[in-house]
């Protein structure tokens, strides 16, 4: 299975949404809390080109936030890429 990296903070309903997501299909994950340290958002938004949070990777795949995996989960497209 890919690695899996997920940007968050605490009180953002999209973080925990993706992370119960991830969960659900026995997924582990890093995550990594931005809300206090303005390197690591900093090294978020380096690395995806937005702001916001949630920021997932799949192994080097930058999936997006919760609406994109979300939509990869709909269309069946998550597993494949979790398993690649």
């Amino acid at each position: 299975m890919q690695p899996v990296t997920i940007y968050t903070t605490p009180f953002c309903g999209f973080c925990h949404a993706a992370k119960r997501l991830l969960k659900t299909k026995g997924v582990t994950f890093e995550e990594i809390d931005v809300s206090s340290d303005p390197e690591l958002k900093q090294e978020m938004m380096t690395r995806a080109g937005r702001h916001t949070v949630p920021q997932i990777w799949v192994g080097k795949t930058h999936v997006g936030g919760f609406d994109e995996l979300n939509a990869l989960e709909r269309g069946g497209k998550l597993d494949p890429l979790l398993a690649n």
